[in-house]
């Protein structure tokens, strides 16, 4: 490598590293470093003279240093430089006029003339047959959007290479074809196979879609089983909470008529007064808990149906109470019927959506009685303990605040009934 190349060769790094736009991320120094690796292993394996050689070395060095002045046009600009700066070196002019040649032969539209002219052309292409192609593709795609020139999709941008490997480029030199054409026809095999898998998965997602559309559009079980899951479990989460609700009143009755039981009544003998307050408290406490008890108290139908049932579509057999009494077997032919029979499917679950709304119905107004049973009780019994005290003026106070505070103790002391409240 002659001192001309070596100067030309740190021109062209400190010119990319000071002036090129960072939007230049493929024609770099490292795709200048890649073309001229590329004219130097042409000329290690073909005959061409010393003279040549350089020439084609500072072209390949200086063909993309437009691109620091301008994308468009920019062979001219690289021409122009490569002659601003082999002037300044003392190059010959036939050299000069030389370099600048083949760095115009790099024009796509620009047919090659000379051998010269072909290597350049070449090994400026040389990543078309190369294993690092799709890396140099995709940095080329990136550029071309980031200035704004073109916006490719993957799949625009596969047709592109395709179109480009195929039809647009070849290899002039024999080296190039004998080395570099192998590679290359291996890099469109594999773009044209992507291109066959990828128009297979765009097919089966449009196929995907059509049926996914279509199943929406034209039939409305989706959104039919939808409503049958979510009222049911609606239902049953209502059942749940009644039953909390039935629990918590029965845990806070029972524990008010043992404190009750317990204390008070021990204290009837020498606060005769307390005796009516006493039962009338008792009382609403355990009409609060038979209420709880029925309210939440399950109903056990007879647990058998016959052929005419299913038949008539008279059973619904979604429910355990209509077969808890039935053999494995007539069971398993009825619910085979059932799964015969769309409409049937729909009219049981729709049955048991039914029935479970009046077991609802009928557990929430018992509740809303019991509870209302409850507060009357608890204030009842409040006004009956003060007017038992306001009409015994010789009422030991001490002795009613002492058993008030021992209920308050016991009842605290049961954690379950604290949390509930």
């Amino acid at each position: 490598m002659t001192k001309l190349v070596e100067k030309t060769e740190s021109f062209v790094f400190e010119l990319f590293k000071n002036e090129l736009p960072d939007t230049i991320v493929y024609h770099n120094h490292t795709h200048t470093k890649r073309v001229f690796k590329c004219t130097k292993e042409i000329i290690e394996n073909s005959e061409i003279n010393v003279n040549d050689a350089e020439i084609l070395m500072l072209a390949a060095l200086l063909h993309d240093t437009g691109y620091t002045k301008t994308r468009d046009d920019h062979e001219d600009e690289s021409a122009k430089i490569a002659e601003d700066f082999l002037k300044k070196e003392g190059a010959d002019q036939k050299v000069i006029d030389s370099v600048k040649d083949c760095i115009m032969a790099t024009k796509v539209a620009n047919e090659p003339k000379t051998e010269l002219d072909k290597i350049l052309r070449d090994a400026d292409a040389s990543h078309f047959g190369k294993k690092y192609f799709n890396e140099a593709s995709e940095f080329l795609r990136k550029e071309l959007e980031i200035n704004g020139i073109a916006t490719f999709t993957p799949s625009e941008w596969l047709d592109e290479n395709i179109k480009m490997l195929s039809k647009k480029h070849r290899f002039y030199t024999d080296y190039a074809l004998k080395n570099w054409q192998p590679r290359k026809e291996k890099n469109l095999a594999k773009l044209i196979k992507t291109k066959k898998k990828h128009k297979r998965k765009i097919k089966k997602e449009k196929i995907k879609a059509k049926y996914k559309a279509q199943y929406k559009n034209e039939s409305p079980e989706r959104g039919i089983q939808t409503f049958y899951r979510v009222a049911l479990r609606n239902h049953i989460k209502l059942s749940d909470i009644a039953d909390t609700k039935a629990n918590i009143l029965l845990s806070v009755n029972a524990i008010i008529i043992s404190v009750v039981l317990a204390n008070l009544i021990s204290k009837l003998d020498t606060n005769p007064y307390l005796t009516w307050p006493t039962v009338i408290f008792t009382v609403f406490s355990v009409i609060s808990m038979v209420m709880s008890i029925i309210a939440t108290r399950p109903n056990v139908t007879s647990g058998e149906f016959t052929k005419e049932d299913v038949a008539n579509k008279e059973v619904n057999l979604t429910f355990f109470g209509n077969f808890h009494k039935m053999d494995l077997k007539e069971y398993e032919w009825a619910i085979e019927e059932l799964l015969k029979d769309k409409n049937y499917v729909y009219k049981s679950l729709t049955k048991d959506l039914y029935f479970l709304g009046k077991v609802l119905e009928r557990k929430y107004r018992l509740l809303r009685i019991t509870y209302t049973v409850f507060m009357i009780g608890i204030i009842t019994s409040l006004i009956a303990f003060g007017i038992a005290v306001k009409n015994n003026p010789g009422t030991n106070i001490e002795d009613v605040l002492d058993t008030t505070s021992i209920i308050k103790t016991d009842m605290l002391k049961d954690k379950k009934s604290t949390f509930y409240l």
